[in-house]
């Protein structure tokens, strides 16, 4: 059993889940939730954050495209002082999102909530297109696994049965045979009723050619990060500094007791994930910007692509990202950037539904949170 369990694991390089989760966690002694915990971003580095100045040219509103909105670009400030992880944790683990640095971004028009399963299943019955998670692995890509272990899959968030140190990620991540976006949980679970529910189990190959199909693309990470802002700076969420505005969540995310099973009490109306626009939009009109499902972004990821471009002392226009992935802690695995976090942030572990900060994940692996959107 030890053995089968090895090769799923490798056939599945569940490290992918990695956005966020490749650091140590701890569980710390007393459980305290993220109204208890400073909410407000590092003040001493408040001026590094310099006033949005958004393009005023607009095309006009009967050219936006139907279930898009237009994002007017500009110059704005990126990245994150937060020095938490989480906001009730260890210090120091979000430098990935440091240095605060001016970008500017063109203008574009951006999908109002993340692709849903009725989209992405147009896009299916219109092109044939089979997704990573539905291919069966082969022999020549793992050599030495098991024939039996070569079952096509993905990973699925599984709940533990009682309280774990969160330094381990895999204790609660399993590699399902039959999961996929059709099936998001495994065998026997659907997507009949959820139409309107944001697709997952999608790599990042599948979000392209989704894109490209509908005469779209995915987002570059400054464009994602400049949307969410809503034309705001420097603030903590998407929404503001106070993660419960007037006492209402503004998100789907974890909240309750991390990672165990019946933990996520669900006071932000959903236990798991959510259909998409149930929340207030942002300033821009988008929805989920924070939290439901990661949102898979056109670029590389780094540790240090921020250190890199700021130092160059000006304003980047229009960045790509790095031509090259490389993560320190899993050098082996190309990941790109995600964004926005998912319903399993918790303040316990990971609070990536800030808006400056940044997930990552191996491009080639799918999960049932993991979803995006487009932009034109």
């Amino acid at each position: 059993m030890k053995n089968k369990t090895y090769w799923i694991i490798a056939i599945l390089t569940i490290s992918i889940i990695s956005i966020a989760y490749s650091y140590t966690k701890f569980v710390p002694d007393k459980k305290l939730s993220a109204m208890d915990c400073a909410e407000i971003p590092n003040a001493s580095d408040a001026s590094l954050f310099k006033p949005t100045i958004e393009n005023k040219n607009r095309p006009p509103a009967n050219k936006t495209p139907k279930g898009m909105v237009w994002i007017p670009g500009g110059e704005f400030s990126m990245g994150s002082n937060v020095e938490d992880e989480s906001l009730c944790s260890i210090k120091g683990v979000t430098k990935d999102a440091a240095p605060i640095h001016q970008v500017y971004v063109d203008g574009f028009y951006m999908d109002q909530t993340e692709v849903t399963n009725e989209q992405f299943e147009a896009f299916v019955n219109a092109t044939g297109y089979v997704t990573l998670a539905e291919i069966k692995p082969t022999h020549e890509e793992y050599p030495d696994a098991p024939l039996e272990n070569l079952v096509a899959g993905s990973a699925v968030f599984s709940p533990t049965p009682a309280d774990v140190n969160l330094n381990n990620y895999m204790q609660w991540w399993t590699y399902i045979k039959g999961a996929d976006w059709r099936h998001p949980e495994g065998d026997g679970s659907s997507i009949e009723g959820r139409e309107k529910y944001p697709v997952v189990q999608i790599s990042f190959d599948d979000a392209a050619a989704y894109a490209k199909w509908a005469g779209k693309r995915l987002p570059t990470e400054a464009e994602w990060e400049f949307a969410a802002r809503g034309g705001k700076s420097g603030q903590l969420y998407a929404w503001g500094n106070t993660l419960k505005p007037k006492g209402k969540f503004q998100a789907n995310i974890y909240q309750g007791h991390f990672p165990v099973e019946k933990g996520d009490t669900g006071e932000d109306g959903y236990i798991g994930i959510a259909p998409t626009a149930k929340f207030e939009p942002n300033s821009y009109g988008l929805y989920d910007i924070g939290g439901n499902v990661w949102e898979w972004t056109n670029d590389w990821y780094t540790a240090d692509y921020y250190t890199v471009i700021s130092e160059k002392g000006k304003v980047t226009r229009n960045p790509q990202g790095p031509e090259s992935s490389y993560d320190p802690g899993e050098p082996n695995l190309p990941k790109k950037v995600q964004r926005g976090g998912s319903f399993l942030c918790t303040d316990q572990y990971c609070t990536r539904y800030m808006v400056g900060t940044r997930g990552k994940g191996d491009y080639k692996s799918p999960a049932n949170h993991i979803g995006f959107r487009c932009v034109q």
